[in-house]
């Protein structure tokens, strides 16, 4: 597998866990009552039947042979585990409870699920023709872990299936099929055919001695045989650095090329109808009680609730995001040198400056408009200064005035009139050295 495997599997985790858990993460919320997740493949039938989903997930990619190139596939996927919450009775006996009350906490009765990671090949791409196919299957279980006064019972289902895997040449290329199929039994109801599902179920491929061609944006001599690709269930996209196109993610969402983790997200919440900010604020105003009770659900909603409620305010602020022109050539530059002999009034001077985009640099970072900095008022004699130390502002215009001296005109996030005061261009001024870049 690729060296670049792991900044692949940030991206695949996030796809794996998507939709695992919702807010307000309690077993008791209706939205939470049933499985609810991208890339479930259902035992056979289940679709037709209603009480699963469809049991194949398949794609086709396209790669440009450059030696005698191989296919390497890793199939992930989770495995519902149920967490059975059982009291202590007379003697040895346990009776099963909605809720496990004990010294060291609460756990309730709840579906977790197992994390499986399934490597095939590699497979000779000359050798394929037709099709191979590998059985893919994961063994039945139960854990038992005692607590104070009870007891909880884990146990799992035997899931079966396929990976089937073929090639044959398209316009000088070679179009690979590949297919993952849960073939297991059909299932009576609807908790029985979740149980042998797989969930979140996608494929990462690697190939050696070759490269594979974007299907989203493909070179002109590969556009006729990326339009006879066909996709069921999924999205099948270039991963890994840029630079590189050895790695397809084959993903139940969609996706574009080359996806990774934006650099502000703080950890996974796995419920993504809300963007990070937004949720994060949710679970900050949630109730002890609340929490408590996310907390019994799952360790994952507990990791969640602990992760926001010991957030950094600049923690926070970074999960605001990054705003950036699309149709910007690179970063902004600094002000702008004056030319020998150019005097400041010279009205070409105005052209060659724009507060809105100069940037200046501070301890070697570049603040521009839309920076955020913490205040450090040290120069000025205006009494109203004291009330600045140390609050958080948003850069927005960057200045020189005519002796040569910079200054950031900003606004404070708390200000409650900060967007009245932006409208109208009413900032507060600091020189360079009174700010502390906030690295976003």
């Amino acid at each position: 597998m690729s060296t670049n495997w792991e900044q692949v599997r940030a991206v695949a985790d996030a796809v794996l866990y998507e939709g695992y858990l919702l807010y307000p993460y309690r077993a008791d919320s209706q939205k939470n009552q049933s499985r609810w997740q991208f890339g479930v493949l259902g035992p056979t039938g289940a679709a037709l039947t209603g009480i699963g989903e469809d049991s194949v997930l398949s794609a086709q990619v396209l790669v440009r042979a450059q030696d005698r190139p191989t296919l390497s596939i890793v199939v992930r996927f989770l495995q519902l585990q149920r967490r059975t919450a059982e009291r202590r009775c007379t003697g040895h006996r346990f009776k099963a409870v909605d809720e496990l009350v004990t010294a060291r906490g609460s756990w309730l009765s709840w579906d977790e699920a197992i994390e499986h990671e399934i490597q095939f090949g590699p497979f000779d791409l000359a050798e394929l023709g037709a099709g191979q196919t590998r059985r893919l299957s994961v063994r039945p279980g139960t854990d038992i872990e005692y607590l104070e006064g009870g007891r909880l019972v884990r146990s799992r289902r035997r899931l079966h299936g396929e990976l089937t895997v073929a090639s044959e040449p398209d316009d000088g290329l070679l179009r690979l099929s590949v297919s993952v199929t849960n073939t297991a039994a059909p299932a009576s109801s609807k908790d029985d055919a979740i149980a042998v599902s797989l969930i979140g179920t996608h494929v990462v491929a690697s190939v050696c001695g070759g490269e594979f061609i974007s299907l989203l944006d493909p070179p002109a001599d590969a556009s006729a045989a990326a339009s006879r690709c066909r996709h069921h269930r999924c999205f099948p996209v270039l991963a890994g650095p840029p630079e590189e196109n050895r790695l397809v993610l084959v993903s139940p969402i969609i996706l574009y090329d080359h996806p990774e983790i934006a650099a502000q997200s703080g950890g996974a919440l796995y419920d993504s109808t809300e963007i990070d900010e937004i949720l994060t604020l949710r679970i900050m105003t949630m109730t002890d009680e609340e929490k408590a009770h996310a907390r019994a659900t799952d360790p994952r909603a507990a990791e969640i609730i602990d992760r926001c409620d010991s957030m950094s305010p600049e923690a926070m602020l970074n999960l605001h995001g990054v705003l950036r022109n699309p149709h910007a050539a690179g970063e902004p530059g600094l002000i702008p040198e004056l030319p020998d002999g150019i005097q400041w009034w010279d009205p070409s001077v105005d052209g060659a400056v724009d507060p809105a985009v100069d940037a200046v640099l501070v301890n070697g970072v570049r603040v521009s408009r839309g920076s955020r900095v913490r205040l450090h008022p040290s120069r000025r004699a205006d009494a109203q200064d004291l009330f600045f130390v140390d609050k958080i502002a948003r850069v927005a215009s960057v200045h020189e005035d005519v002796d040569g001296d910079r200054h950031l005109g900003v606004v404070l996030d708390d200000d409650p009139a900060a967007d009245l005061h932006e409208s109208y261009g009413r900032y507060l001024y600091f020189s360079p050295d009174e700010v502390e870049p906030l690295v976003q």
